[in-house]
C-alpha cells in the first residue's frame, strides 16, 4: 500500500459505510448537530474455553486520542465519497452534505470522559463516554471500538500471563504472528497489561523501552550448513555480543549439545571479564528441561544465569510449567524457587492474538439526546435483558470493602453521589431479585472512575506515562479479591445500579414495551 493510500485507509475514512450514510440522514433531517451521548462498554469478559477472565485491563485511549486529533475529511476523502453511486447511478452522498463534512468533519467538537488506561474494568461499565454532535459522534463509533476493544483484549491477556508467571520477567514476542500493523497496538497493550519488554523494535523505541531478543535457530543452521559447529555459532554470537549473550540451545540437542556448548562459551566469556545473560529453550518439555538446565548451569558455576522459555506459552501453560517444576526440582536436589526465580517467559502467538478469545464484545450505544437544552435519556430494548444498555448521563464509582478490596462498581445518575449516602442500595442491572445494601461502615472508600479527557476537542488531562499506567494496573489488580483473580472459574465481580438508575431504566422499558408483542415486560419490584 502506498503512503497516500495508507493515509486514506487509516484516516477519517477508517469507519464503516453505515456511519456515513446515517450521518447524511441526520444532516438531511436537521439532526446532525444535535448533542448526544454514546457510552462505550463491553458485555462479557474474555472466555478462553478452558479458562475465563474475571476482570479486564483498560487500554488504547492514548492512541485513539492521537488518531482523533489528526483525523479530518481532506479534499481527497471528499472526492472519494463524491464518486460513490447509489443503485440508480446517482451520487450516494449529496453535495451539500459533503460540503458540511469538508467544513465540520473533525472531532474538534467532541467531549470525552473515560476510565484511564491500566485500570481494572468490568462488563457494562462505561469505559468511554462520548458527547458531541450526532453526525461526528456516529462516525467515531467504528475507530473507537476498533482501537479500544483490541488493546483492552490484549492488555487483559497480558495481565493474566503476568499473574501466572508470578511477576517473573515477561517478554512479548508476537510481532511475526500478529495481525498486520495491529501487532503494534497489541505490543503496546501487552506492555500495559504485564509484559516488561517486547521484541518489537519500533514500538519499543516509541514506548521508551529497549527492545529485547535473542537469536534464531537459523543462525546455528547457517554455521552447520557451512561445515562449522553449534559451538562455532555460539562463539561467534558471544564475540559480537559479549555482554548480552543469550544463547538458543535447542537446535541440535538441548542437554547433550546445546547446554554443554553454551557452558563452554560462558566460561570463555567469564575469563574475558564478561558475564552471560542466559539460555533460551524453545521446544520440548520446558518444565523438565528447565530443571535439568538449571542443574547443569549450577554445576558449571552459573547459578544466576537466566533460563528463557518460549514456544506457544500462555497463562495456563506457564501455570503448568511452574507446577511441574515444583514437583521435579527436588528430585534432582534443587529447590523449586531456585529454578523458578531464574525463569523468563517469552510469550508470542497466544498473547498477540488473544488465543482462545479473538475479540472483545465492546459496543457503542446511544444513551442520551439533548432537546431544547435538556438531556433526555435514551434506551434500546432487547429481547435479551442483558443487552439492554443503562440509559442517561451516569457516573461510575468503585466501592471498596472494609478490607480495602474492590467489591462492586456502581453506576449512578449524574446528580447522584454515593459518597453522600448513609447506605447504598446495589441493584443488579437486569435481575430484580438480586440486590444488596451496603452500610457506610462496610465501605472503606468510594472512588469515581471516569475522568474528563477532551472538552470540545481539547485535551484537558495529562496522559500518564507507561510506568504510571503499569503502576495503576498493579494497584488495581492487588485490590481485587483473590477469587476474581483466579485463572479458572473466577468469582463474579458485581456491577450494580443505584435505585434511582434502576427505576429510570425500568420505567423507560415499560413505556417502550407496553402493548408491543415480542418485547420483554419489565420485571416487578
Amino acid at each position: 500500500m502506498k503512503a497516500a493510500e495508507r493515509q486514506t485507509a487509516e484516516g477519517i475514512l477508517f469507519t464503516d459505510q453505515y456511519q456515513l450514510t446515517m450521518a447524511q440522514l441526520y444532516f438531511r433531517m436537521g439532526l446532525h448537530e444535535r448533542q448526544v451521548q454514546f457510552d462505550h462498554f463491553f458485555r462479557d469478559y474474555p472466555d478462553y474455553g478452558a479458562h475465563q477472565a474475571g476482570y479486564c485491563i483498560n487500554a488504547g485511549l492514548a492512541w485513539l486520542l492521537d488518531w482523533m486529533q489528526e483525523a479530518r475529511f481532506r479534499d481527497q476523502d471528499i472526492a472519494l465519497l463524491e464518486g460513490q453511486k447509489s443503485r440508480n447511478g446517482g451520487p450516494l452522498f449529496a453535495a451539500d452534505f459533503l460540503d458540511w463534512l469538508r467544513s465540520n468533519g473533525t472531532f474538534d467538537a467532541i467531549t470525552l470522559h473515560a476510565i484511564p488506561e491500566g485500570r481494572v474494568v468490568h462488563p457494562n461499565v462505561p469505559l468511554t463516554v462520548v458527547q458531541g454532535p450526532l453526525a461526528v459522534a456516529q462516525i467515531l463509533e467504528t475507530p473507537l471500538l476498533n482501537q479500544l476493544n483490541f488493546q483492552t483484549l490484549i492488555a487483559t491477556k497480558a495481565a493474566r500471563v503476568h499473574e501466572s508467571a508470578r511477576g517473573r520477567l515477561l517478554l512479548e514476542f508476537g510481532l511475526r504472528r500478529g495481525h498486520g500493523r495491529g501487532a503494534n497496538e497489541g505490543a503496546r497493550a501487552a506492555l500495559i497489561g504485564g509484559a516488561d519488554f517486547t521484541s518489537n523494535v519500533g514500538l519499543s523505541h516509541v514506548m521508551g523501552l529497549p527492545p529485547k531478543g535473542t537469536h534464531a535457530h537459523s543462525m546455528v543452521q547457517v554455521f552447520l550448513a557451512l561445515g562449522m559447529s553449534e559451538l562455532d555459532a555460539f562463539r561467534a554470537y558471544a564475540d559480537v555480543y559479549p555482554d548480552d549473550c543469550l544463547l538458543l540451545v535447542d537446535t541440535v540437542d538441548t542437554l547433550e549439545s546445546g547446554i554443554p556448548n553454551a557452558i563452554r562459551v560462558f566460561q570463555e566469556l567469564r575469563r574475558k571479564g564478561h558475564e552471560p545473560v542466559g539460555v533460551r529453550l524453545d521446544s520440548g518439555d520446558l518444565a523438565y528441561l528447565s530443571v535439568q538446565v538449571a542443574r547443569m548451569l549450577d554445576e558449571a558455576g552459573f547459578p544466576k544465569t537466566a533460563i528463557v522459555l518460549s514456544n506457544n506459552l500462555d497463562e495456563l501453560v506457564i501455570w503448568q510449567i511452574m507446577t511441574q517444576i515444583a514437583q521435579e526440582a527436588p528430585r534432582v536436589g534443587l529447590e523449586a524457587d531456585h529454578v523458578i526465580d531464574r525463569l523468563v517467559f517469552g510469550v508470542g502467538t497466544r498473547l498477540i492474538t488473544s488465543w482462545g478469545e479473538p475479540a472483545l464484545g465492546g459496543v457503542y450505544k446511544l444513551v442520551a439526546v439533548c432537546e431544547k437544552g435538556e438531556w433526555r435519556p435514551a434506551i434500546k430494548v432487547s429481547e435479551s435483558p442483558e443487552k439492554t444498555p443503562n440509559p442517561g448521563h451516569k457516573h461510575v464509582w468503585r466501592i471498596y470493602d472494609a478490607r480495602g478490596k474492590a467489591t462492586a462498581d456502581l453506576l449512578s445518575l449524574q446528580e447522584e453521589d454515593p459518597r453522600q449516602m448513609s447506605h447504598i442500595i446495589l441493584r443488579h442491572p437486569t435481575d430484580h431479585t438480586k440486590y444488596r445494601t451496603l452500610e457506610r461502615e462496610q465501605v472503606s472508600q468510594i472512588e469515581p472512575l471516569l475522568v474528563p479527557v477532551l472538552e470540545e476537542g481539547m485535551l484537558v488531562c495529562e496522559l500518564p506515562t507507561l510506568e504510571a499506567i503499569r503502576a495503576q494496573r498493579r494497584e488495581d489488580v492487588q485490590r481485587l479479591d483473590p477469587g476474581v483473580r483466579r485463572l479458572m472459574n473466577p468469582h463474579i465481580y458485581h456491577v450494580s445500579l443505584t435505585q434511582r438508575l434502576w427505576d429510570l431504566k425500568q420505567s423507560m422499558i415499560s413505556e417502550l414495551t407496553q402493548g408491543r408483542e415480542g418485547l420483554p415486560a419489565p420485571p416487578a419490584g
